[in-house]
């Protein structure tokens, strides 16, 4: 039986406005949705007076308008990034020329990726983000009236970082973790041992909600970190259970363990077991013909 996910999707907003969704944090949401963003991109604005600005969002005129609507008086002093996919930081290079304030993110895009010389990419990165300011993880940002924690959670991408409020108990998750759907791991870029770890990771911290980028707060967290962790783990039984029944490659795998979803998204399923079948031999549990890849033949250990 699959892993029941506690989705949380509703969600009260009107494209262009600007919400007070607790007492130091207010949102904007970018009319950008899609299959992969929900409703749009959420940009969260922290403080008051003197602010930070966290994903500033798609390079959408009308939302840059309607961010500096909704900053109108104020300071803006950071620009914190999650990560660099065209979603999230591309409105940081206008709203830096219009405010003066210096980006914070952990790095250009693909910059966490270990063990290779060449850094790879896929389409959707904002290759042209580079931060004024390179955060890591424990690494504290002061503002007027607030305090941030970054918290370095890498997975989706390898540069992704989130932000935790300290005044709130808050936890700015990105696209960490979302109550609409779970997060897509996509290789070369994303990495399935690297989300699990994080995802482990904030099992050990007292966030008491999250605010992701896309879709509604998490007001219950941790239940719902165990339901995203059982369901990776169940999707790697299946994958195991495709391949002792002689399947080994993962274009056969795909409509068999995703029959009750749209065949328009096979293509980022396939891409989510190839960031499984990547963790699964690098644990030596599945075997392939060289290094793993999206077309390759895979086949239990042993």
């Amino acid at each position: 039986m699959s892993v029941q996910i506690p989705y949380v999707r509703d969600i009260e907003f009107k494209y262009g406005d600007c919400d007070e969704v607790s007492p130091l944090i207010r949102r904007v949401v970018a009319n950008n949705p899609s299959a992969f963003t929900y409703k749009g991109t959420g940009t969260y604005i922290i403080g008051h007076g003197e602010v930070a600005v966290v994903d500033p969002g798609p390079m959408l005129n009308a939302h840059v308008e309607a961010l500096l609507r909704a900053l109108e008086g104020e300071i803006v002093s950071h620009i914190l990034i999650t990560h660099t996919h065209s979603d999230h930081s591309p409105a940081a290079k206008p709203l830096k020329a219009l405010t003066g304030a210096e980006t914070y993110a952990f790095g250009p895009h693909g910059s966490g990726q270990q063990g290779s010389d060449e850094v790879q990419v896929e389409e959707d990165g904002d290759m042209e983000f580079v931060p004024d300011v390179e955060v890591g993880d424990g690494d504290v940002i002061e503002g007027a009236g607030w305090t941030v924690e970054c918290v370095y959670t890498p997975g989706h991408t390898s540069n992704h970082m989130c932000f935790a409020l300290e005044e709130e108990k808050a936890l700015f998750t990105g696209d960490h973790v979302m109550g609409w759907s779970t997060s897509i791991v996509s290789p070369p870029d994303g990495n399935m041992e690297q989300y699990m770890a994080s995802l482990h990771l904030l099992l050990e911290r007292d966030d008491e909600i999250y605010w992701p980028t896309h879709g509604p707060a998490i007001k219950d967290p941790k239940p719902f970190v165990r339901s995203f962790i059982a369901h990776r783990e169940d999707r790697e039984q299946q994958i195991l259970k495709q391949l002792a029944s002689g399947k080994t490659r993962i274009a056969d795998m795909v409509p068999v363990m995703y029959a009750a979803v749209d065949k328009r998204l096979y293509p980022a399923a396939a891409r989510s077991v190839f960031a499984h079948m990547e963790y699964l031999v690098a644990r030596g549990i599945v075997e392939a013909d060289g290094k793993p890849t999206l077309g390759g033949n895979y086949r239990l250990a042993g």
